[in-house]
């Protein structure tokens, strides 16, 4: 469910409202003239992140950002193991995974006692209570609310039995009744909730892993109101207060955390590489973590170097600076105890067609001439050093229905080809084509790949129009269905082709995942028909299929999936490169007395 700003090469993960960042305890906040540095010793983690997130409500957390800061705050009934590979769910909330019918249709899940929410004054005196199976019951319905501004009921659309029906009565009436009965969602008592579906549905637990999918309190809610978004109750590791505007966000250890502990096991390669160190070591590891909004690869870079960012992928203009021709770090950042490592994550960046727009729509020549001018080679060598992978469909490298021998004929570079789709296109030498809006995220490298192509396009005689623009900006336009064209990446929200599929699935069109609107009769059939299925290899051959079919639409124009190279702190522990990321910070951890050795060398 993933939209990520492509021009932020991080750990990758989901628009509507474009809400400025909202931060930092006021507590906390101090103008950057007297801001004090913290000390050495403190066990405080240090992050950067590329944009202003919109906010905590867990319901609009559709692009990766919220869902990291969302992630430190809120719990799942379920996440993904941090150290195993493959990836395998684990149990969060819930006491162990769930009980699950011979048909395959009831999933029954007991949640773990004495998980508290935060103390907050939306709590009788202000004290937090115990997280009961009311309070997923609550959530999921909040989910399905139509008179709110959910962008992730896609996940669970007509899956649970009731559920849809339920939401089709409340758009009638002028308060949602959250206490009418629906029958796939049954709290059988304190602690023991069931769900029946209304058929198969192989994806559900991912489903209850994602953020969208995080257990609110209803007190908070209701107290809060429309104010809900910028004051999180959760279970969570971390806790914040209230806010006001800046560009940082502090959390602080949540004293009440309930005893969960760094795994025991993972890859082999894990204890040679240290992360079993911390193993049985109560969670969250550090104290605090302080996040800064810093938009522009050059500043977030030189922060790293003077140690107040604890690990971020190397910038495009820094690169040949820090990893050497054999593919290593550099040995100068090596000797200051910085470590390096190169990291394949499960995404792909692509260019999106509105779908809906008449220029596009039944005009495959056109999308094909604009797919051959774009030149993948060169853009991997601007912007992505040369590591990222081509992609010529939507599925990624690392998950089943991805074909590695597999060529797209469209998304080869031919400039000569894509003059002759252009004249198939109606439109020779670009006579009587309209100029194409084409938005992309703000930043000195958005400008910069935004340029180049509109520059591609321009050798075919197509003119773009290039906007950029803030990501929350671009993820309202692209939810409105106003983008005419725009750049964005996809990262995976579980380790399955159906996941990628289904953001070109047409009943999922925006505000759903599939914001470019392709609505394609024979992609959607193959995909219900897989997307139903075990995993099997019959399956991975029809995920193969429809990925193939989908890649010759050109519904995108296929860019990357890309190869990062992530470079830590010598005294950073615990950091694994993963795809999903959301509850990730409560196993970092910082080695104080490291840092107190290592840092002098950066200054």
């Amino acid at each position: 469910m993933s939209q990520v700003n492509v021009l932020f090469n991080a750990l990758s993960r989901k628009s509507v409202l474009a809400l400025s960042w909202i931060c930092v305890l006021s507590l906390f906040l101090f103008s950057s003239s007297c801001t004090k540095k913290n000390e050495v010793g403190e066990n405080v983690l240090k992050i950067r992140v590329p944009i202003e997130f919109k906010g905590f409500d867990p319901i609009e957390a559709n692009d990766l950002y919220s869902s990291d800061e969302i992630g430190r705050v809120y719990e799942a009934l379920l996440e993904q193991h941090y150290l195993k590979r493959p990836f395998e769910l684990k149990p969060n909330l819930a006491e162990a995974m769930p009980e699950v019918s011979t048909d395959g249709l009831t999933y029954t899940f007991k949640l773990k006692k004495g998980v508290m929410f935060h103390d907050d004054k939306c709590f009788p005196n202000g004290a937090g209570r115990e997280l009961v199976a009311k309070d997923v019951e609550y959530s999921l319905r909040r989910l399905a609310d139509p008179k709110l501004p959910s962008l992730g009921f896609w996940i669970i659309d007509g899956k649970i039995k009731g559920l849809n029906e339920w939401r089709d009565k409340s758009k009638s009436k002028d308060k949602t009744d959250y206490d009418e009965a629906i029958e796939g969602i049954k709290v059988v008592d304190s602690h023991t909730i069931q769900f029946v579906l209304t058929g198969p549905f192989p994806q559900f637990l991912y489903a209850l892993s994602m953020p969208f999918s995080v257990i609110v309190a209803r007190e908070a809610v209701e107290h809060y109101k429309e104010n809900f978004m910028n004051h999180p109750v959760g279970t969570g590791p971390f806790l914040t207060g209230e806010y006001v505007r800046s560009n940082k966000l502090i959390y602080t250890r949540n004293p009440k955390y309930r005893d969960e502990f760094y795994p025991s096991e993972g890859e082999e390669s894990d204890k040679a590489s240290g992360l079993l160190a911390d193993a049985g070591k109560k969670l969250p590891i550090v104290d605090k973590i302080e996040v800064s909004v810093i938009v522009e690869d050059q500043p977030a870079w030189l922060n790293f170097l003077r140690g107040e960012i604890d690990f971020l992928p190397v910038p495009k203009d820094e690169f040949t600076n820090v990893v050497t021709s054999e593919g290593v770090l550099n040995p100068k950042l090596a000797d200051k105890g910085i470590l390096g490592q190169k990291a394949q994550g499960l995404d792909v960046i692509y260019t999106a067609f509105n779908m809906e727009d008449p220029l596009f729509k039944n005009n495959l020549n056109l999308r094909i001439a604009m797919s051959m001018a774009y030149d993948i080679a060169k853009m991997n060598h601007l912007f992505w050093n040369n590591l990222s992978i081509p992609a010529q469909s939507v599925v990624p490298p690392g998950v089943s229905g991805y074909d590695p021998n597999y060529k797209n004929p469209y998304r080869q570079y031919d400039v000569a080809k894509a003059k002759e789709y252009l004249a198939k296109a109606g439109y020779p030498d670009g006579k009587g084509l309209p100029e194409i809006e084409y938005y992309i995220s703000h930043g000195t490298s958005g400008r910069q790949e935004g340029e180049a192509f509109q520059g591609m396009m321009k050798a075919i005689n197509v003119n773009i129009k290039l906007n950029v623009i803030p990501w929350t900006e671009l993820q309202n336009l692209v939810s409105n269905k106003r983008a005419q064209m725009y750049t964005m990446s996809w990262a995976a929200d579980y380790p399955e082709a159906e996941n990628f599929l289904k953001i070109l699935y047409g009943p999922n069109k925006a505000p759903g995942s599939n914001g470019g609107n392709f609505d394609d009769p024979n992609f959607n059939k193959q995909f219900e028909i897989a997307s139903v299925m075990q995993d099997t290899p019959e399956r991975t051959a029809l995920y193969d299929k429809a990925n193939k079919y989908a890649g010759e639409q050109l519904p995108l124009i296929f860019q990357f999936h890309r190869v990062r190279y992530i470079v830590q702190q010598g005294w950073m522990r615990n950091y694994k490169f993963s795809e999903f990321t959301t509850f990730n910070s409560k196993y970092y951890g910082i080695d104080a007395a490291k840092k107190s050795e290592l840092l002098p060398k950066l200054k």
